[in-house]
């Protein structure tokens, strides 16, 4: 004879819940799973298997991104559509799984996702997480929309929807977060962060053209060089960001191959051929109606290697990294052309946006820059994280999903709101001063356009001579030459010296 399972109210089961931790109280609702029973909230939307998870992964106070969560509902909903168009989903419930994971998508119900960031490698808490709490709107929903003619089934419908047989229907963990992944970093990177690199490079070539007779010395290895104008150094900085656009573009194509269809290890089981390429046409539909982009999801040429790997993951964190480094360089030779303004460079005037100093009065600093620079080491930072992490890439799966989702949906928040900062408070209000053209007048480096005429040696004894007396090339040369003033006025215009050419005189043999 089959033994009675203890009740939640039978002391036996009480005891073992109070030796395991789980003490009943009025706020506590008795959840099961297949481990058996679990005390949960009773507010709460999530289930047993979410509450296990609280329970072991107590680690620091970080959580999947609500990117994360939103992209994994509308995999849910896009699922329960295919599921229903396959036959395999009853409309009933299938419509009413839509609608609770449209709401999640939403972020309604963020406060639900409770499980740390640092859990199991898959990914899989956050997956459940994701199908408690849906199953638990939709049975709340049918509840609630039951009338008196149809009661009965839809009550029955309700009582039966489950968060691994219905909400789950197709799908594992380690194809379903892979593909949140993917479809998070897409989504962030197509409808946040290359508009914003966009406007930010129309920044810069604004400011190329309004200065691009704006004259300032060149440097290299922080020395004097020859000079450049301060068109030309914003249109450099432009094609940096230009470049990094294309590279996302590319990056975006690669992740829209997603491995949604794999299941367990990427070989499909316990899911219909055709079930993928519906749910990833729903996706793309739901994605783009949602985000205002073109995305267009499939399913990866190779699913072993989609779930065995993440390659793609980290093609994203190299372009990251690329973008990164490029924003560091563009606002750190920012700040050092701004620096000063009396004892620096002081060839640009930043706009004023806050006291630079709780003790020196007056005094303004490159926060903004600052800023951007920090974005940009944290960023590497998570690039490497990244890099990291395709170690855990063992056979069938990779077991760091959630801290590399963490670590790019991160830097990607993180570059486009310090791109738009950047642009606003910065580059908008940024200007040269009149110091960069007299700095190039003074500049030891005019002597450059001297070598072809007269000798690379009498040239740099010019400009040491110059160095030395303090006197510019131009009056040294006049006096160490046999060259006319006009002829050398000509040889030596700074502007001359921004474009490919010689002075067009006879050169020294």
């Amino acid at each position: 004879m089959k033994k009675k399972p203890s009740s939640p109210r039978d002391p036996a089961s009480v005891s073992a819940r109070e030796e395991s931790g789980q003490t009943a109280n009025r706020l506590d609702r008795i959840e099961k799973d297949s481990m058996g029973e679990m005390l949960v909230p009773a507010n709460a939307l999530w289930g047993a298997s979410t509450q296990r998870a609280v329970q072991n992964f107590p680690i620091g106070s970080l959580r999947p991104q609500p990117t994360l969560i939103s992209a994994l509902a509308l995999i849910k909903a896009a699922a329960a559509q295919a599921n229903l168009q396959l036959q395999d989903l009853d409309a009933i419930r299938a419509k009413a799984i839509i609608a609770a994971a449209k709401q999640v998508a939403d972020g309604t119900y963020d406060e639900h996702f409770v499980v740390g960031l640092f859990q199991t490698g898959s990914g899989t808490s956050t997956n459940m997480n994701a199908n408690e709490v849906i199953a638990a709107l939709t049975k709340r929903s049918l509840s609630r929309s039951s009338s008196k003619k149809n009661k009965s089934a839809v009550a029955q419908t309700a009582a039966t929807v489950h968060p691994n047989d219905h909400v789950n229907m197709g799908q594992s963990s380690n194809d379903v977060i892979p593909t949140a992944i993917h479809v998070a970093v897409a989504v962030e990177i197509a409808a946040r962060l290359i508009p914003a690199l966009q406007t930010l490079q129309d920044g810069l070539t604004e400011k190329a053209t309004q200065y691009s007779a704006a004259i300032k010395t060149g440097r290299t290895h922080l020395q004097d060089a020859t000079p450049v104008t301060f068109g030309q150094e914003f249109e450099a900085y432009a094609s940096q960001i230009s470049a990094c656009i294309n590279r996302l573009k590319v990056l975006v194509e690669g992740l829209c191959f997603v491995a949604l269809g794999g299941t367990a290890v990427g070989t499909g089981i316990n899911t219909r051929e055709t079930f993928a390429a519906l749910a990833l046409r729903n996706l793309s539909r739901l994605v783009n109606s949602r985000h205002k982009t073109k995305l267009r999801f499939r399913e990866a040429p190779n699913h072993l290697a989609a779930q065995g790997s993440i390659d793609s993951l980290v093609d994203a964190a190299g372009v990251l990294q690329t973008l990164s480094t490029a924003l560091i360089k563009i606002a750190n030779d920012i700040r050092w052309m701004a620096s000063g303004p009396r004892a620096g460079l002081n060839e640009i005037l930043l706009p004023a946006i806050q006291p630079g100093s709780s003790i020196m009065p007056g005094k303004v600093n490159p926060v903004i820059c600052e800023a951007i620079m920090q974005v940009g080491y944290r960023t590497l930072g998570n690039c490497q994280t990244v890099v990291y992490a395709t170690q855990s890439s063992n056979f069938e799966l990779n077991v760091a999903l959630p801290v590399v989702s963490y670590s790019l949906l991160e830097s990607l928040q993180l570059l486009s709101d310090a791109v738009v900062v950047f642009q606003e408070k910065c580059l908008d209000g940024l200007a040269p001063t009149r110091t960069g053209a007299a700095l190039v007048e003074r500049g030891l480096a005019l002597c450059t356009a001297l070598a072809p005429v007269v000798g690379y040696d009498l040239a740099a004894s010019i400009a040491k001579e110059a160095d030395s007396t303090g006197e510019t090339i131009l009056a040294v040369a006049l006096r160490r030459t046999q060259i006319e003033r006009s002829q050398l006025e000509k040889i030596l215009d700074p502007m001359t010296m921004t474009r490919p050419g010689l002075s067009g005189v006879k050169l020294a043999q």
